[in-house]
């Protein structure tokens, strides 16, 4: 079982360390388990003012807020760690102390990252106008799995609200059964 102390001793590493610390994996379920703990003795209504009910109500929003401020600088740490992965190349740094959230996340991030930079080079050797008339720039109205493009590679898969430049004759597809709209420029 997890205490109050546990969430604020695990921000308080977190704060002082430029390496994301290991957390152990039952972290999170443990931190629910804590918070919804706590809420139910907060609403108990044997006397609103008892010393225990109003220590129990101010120990719980202090715990959320440390353990909001921890995944905020987790996720900061990320975000450096995908900006040094692609200059450098090296993605797998601080990638065993991430919980399978965070993992996604920099992957997600690091494939953004690419992409921006495929475009970038794009731009720099005059493809521009090339890759415009191409592709067609979507959001995705719901999550779809990962499908074969026309020229028979992946893509995907896709989540709801996630933008994509895609093919023309995909993101027609995608558009007239309603599973992607068109972004405007």
């Amino acid at each position: 079982m997890i205490t109050y102390n546990d969430i604020c001793e695990a921000e308080r590493k977190e704060r002082y360390s430029d390496q994301l610390q290991q957390i152990p994996k039952t972290f999170l379920k443990d931190v629910a388990e804590y918070l919804k703990e706590k809420k139910e003795m907060a609403s108990e209504d044997s006397d609103v003012f008892s010393d225990v009910i109003v220590k129990t109500k101010k120990q719980l929003e202090n715990a959320i807020t440390f353990f909001k401020a921890l995944i905020r600088r987790r996720k900061e740490k990320i975000l450096k760690l995908v900006f040094v992965a692609s200059e450098t190349g090296i993605s797998k740094q601080d990638f065993e102390n991430m919980f399978p959230f965070e993992k996604t996340l920099f992957e997600e991030l690091m494939k953004s990252v690419d992409l921006s930079e495929k475009v970038l080079n794009g731009l720099l050797n005059g493809r521009h106008s090339e890759e415009q008339q191409k592709n067609d720039m979507v959001v995705f109205i719901e999550s779809l799995d990962e499908f074969m493009g026309m020229d028979g590679e992946k893509m995907g898969p896709f989540e709801k609200g996630q933008i994509a430049n895609i093919p023309k004759e995909i993101a027609k597809i995608l558009i007239d059964g309603k599973k992607a709209e068109l972004v405007a420029d």
